[in-house]
């Protein structure tokens, strides 16, 4: 999915001080940092890792040519650290002057003096090395000086995507340590001409922490240079090249359209939700999908790279505040999701279903909120072993082909409790679930459905009280089903026909109520999920009209766009269902 380029903190090389741009345009600390690094244009760099949980420190260097790095324990003195860098030195000195010569000529080459200064003093060599290698020390190794950087901000991960579209942004994967991302400096660079070499074959084409290419970049490699800060220093820069050129996009997309309405952020008191069921990519790879499912898709559309590219535009496009998705890979959320979405201000959660590989992911705006707790479950380990469930338990064990049924589901429901940064009063308990998902599971789903109210009702009324509910996802229910009934009218009676289901081995008929009355953010769409031999509405953004209203439904894709390739997914829209989008805003 990615052209990797581990950055291992242990094995860093160390730069010499970084090129200073004239052109500088930025905070007053990038200018600070590049005018402290004039200071040392002339001095080496000793990059010093040191950690208090951590037994053991790193010092890394370059010595007489060759890359040095030092594990070395932080409680050892000094003195052992710098007689251990004089012996490599003297070594380092008698290879480099070893010439042709009798044995009875060559004599050991003499130990330079090493010492390490602070604020103008010698360090007292029986300093322990935790104390003794701060941030502005000087290493003396001879006639040659070296400015120790004690946990430099570090980029320890610098990935970027394997697949590449034209209009669709590059979004790299960073990790860093001791900064943070916002704080680092980026440029982008495009080849001059395809397959160039050398360093004069790279052209600069941006700035920001997202570089998205045109079509004029089709054919060409793109390469990124970031250098990771912390607000006060910077360290040393990390370059990546793409293995793959970037290639044409589909042309117009079912979300293009949409991206008109969502193209400014919300501002308090409106807040931006998504609810996208985003087709995992351990179902779009089977065989079953690629002949049965989606036969109609072009099998690279269907494939993770280039279905990632599309998803990840089209969430940013949204500019929501809140998403909740379903059927996330658990590798889409750590390498590709979660990397893409915090360049856009966004962090997220994610619960995984039990024994699968794919859950639910829940990404929230940071500027906008912040988190009080997570409440997460899985379904049939609360309704087994939770009081709470403990009366619909025993009913339904009345039946036990239907108890055995919803026990061996591995549907989770993600609970994700918000408070508003703006308004501290504000609190939103975010439920985002994916439920049973057979034509003949209406009884499963209802009972997966009470066990989920339940739950909610406790962590509102106990936990966080006065928290507003907002409930979205997947349901697989249609608006006349019995699920819908009991979220928005409050209850189902025994008569229901989802009750009966899957016969009458499974019935297990009940009065059934919930502590909520609902109301369907985005109405009754004709159709959520649209593939070639079915259509309808599975999806839903539910709130509590007490609270939160409607300000305004972001309208669905025409039937002709959804259309145009038969249905979904297809080379312009990457998943089998289409996104909830709405501007809710406080009471």
């Amino acid at each position: 999915m990615y052209a990797r380029f581990i950055y291992c903190i242990r094995s860093l090389p160390v730069y010499r001080a970084l090129p200073v741009r004239l052109h500088i345009a930025g905070p007053a600390w990038v200018l600070a940092s590049r005018l402290s690094e004039r200071l040392y244009m002339n001095m080496e760099r000793a990059v010093v890792r040191c950690v208090p949980s951590e037994s053991k420190l790193t010092i890394s260097f370059v010595l007489d040519g060759s890359q040095k790095h030092m594990l070395r324990d932080q409680a050892e003195q000094l003195g052992c650290v710098l007689a251990r860098i004089a012996n490599n030195a003297a070594k380092g000195h008698g290879k480099a002057g070893k010439i042709k010569r009798n044995k009875a000529d060559q004599c050991p080459a003499p130990k330079p003096v090493v010492r390490l200064s602070y604020n103008g003093e010698f360090v007292a060599e029986d300093a322990v090395n935790a104390d003794a290698w701060q941030d502005g020390a000087v290493l003396h190794v001879g006639d040659c000086k070296y400015s120790v950087e004690r946990n430099p901000p570090t980029l320890t991960t610098a990935e970027l995507p394997a697949s590449l579209l034209a209009g669709f942004p590059v979004c790299p994967k960073l990790r860093i340590e001791f900064g943070a991302l916002d704080r680092c400096l980026f440029t982008w660079y495009k080849e001059r001409v395809p397959d160039a070499e050398g360093d004069d074959c790279w052209v600069e084409a941006g700035d920001k922490r997202v570089f998205t290419p045109s079509n004029s970049d089709i054919g060409l490699r793109l390469k990124m240079r970031c250098t990771p800060g912390d607000g006060a220093r910077l360290g040393s820069p990390v370059e990546v090249t793409t293995a793959a050129a970037v290639e044409a996009g589909p042309g117009a997309c079912t979300f293009d359209n949409r991206h008109m309405y969502t193209n400014k952020l919300t501002v308090e008191p409106v807040v931006r939700v998504v609810s996208y069921n985003i087709l995992a990519d351990v179902y779009a790879q089977t065989e079953f999908s690629r002949t049965v499912l989606y036969p109609y898709c072009a099998p690279y559309a269907l494939g993770i790279d280039y279905r990632q590219n599309l998803t990840k535009k089209e969430l940013s496009g949204y500019n929501a505040d809140i998403l909740c998705l379903q059927e996330v890979d658990k590798g889409v959320f750590s390498d590709s999701l979660s990397p893409a979405l915090d360049a856009f201000d966004l962090d997220g959660v994610f619960k995984i279903k039990e024994r699968q590989h794919e859950g639910l992911a829940t990404f929230f705006r940071r500027s906008r909120f912040a988190v009080l707790g997570r409440h997460d479950i899985a379904l049939c380990d609360a309704l087994s072993s939770d009081p709470l469930h403990a009366d619909l338990l025993e009913r339904i064990s009345a039946t036990p082909a239907l108890r055995d049924k919803v026990l061996e589901r591995s549907t989770v429901l993600q609970v994700t409790v918000l408070q508003s940064s703006k308004d501290l009063s504000r609190k939103l308990c975010v439920a985002n679930t994916h439920l049973y998902w057979h034509p003949k599971g209406g009884h499963v789903r209802l009972i997966q459905m009470l066990v989920a109210l339940k739950h909610l009702q406790w962590v509102i009324s106990e936990l966080h009280p006065g928290a507003t509910l907002l409930f979205a996802g997947d349901f697989n229910s249609a608006p006349s089903s019995g699920v819908l009934q009991l979220v928005t009218q409050g209850d189902v009676a025994e008569s229901h026909e989802d009750w009966a289901s899957d016969g009458l081995e499974e019935l297990c008929s009940m009065d059934a109520s919930s502590p909520f009355r609902l109301v369907s953010a985005c109405g009754e769409p004709a159709y959520t999920n649209y593939v070639g031999g079915f259509h309808g509405c599975l999806d839903y953004v539910l709130v509590e009209p007490s609270a939160l209203e409607v300000d305004q439904v972001i309208p669905m894709p025409c039937h002709q766009e959804v259309t145009t390739h038969q249905a979904l997914p297809s080379v312009s829209h990457p998943s089998d269902h289409i996104a909830l989008v709405c501007d809710l805003i406080w009471k």
